[in-house]
């Protein structure tokens, strides 16, 4: 039995969640978020 988990809508999620949580983070966040969207678009 195989189980794949989309890595993209999961990164949103967590980013999502820590800028409700965190507002002031939301410079490093998003950064976070398109430097992992960058990696996985050129590892896929």
């Amino acid at each position: 039995m195989t189980f794949h988990i989309a890595m993209q809508p999961l990164i949103a999620l967590v980013a999502g969640i820590l800028i409700l949580l965190m507002p002031r983070l939301l410079n490093y966040i998003i950064a976070i978020y398109l430097i992992l969207i960058g990696i996985l678009g050129l590892v896929r």
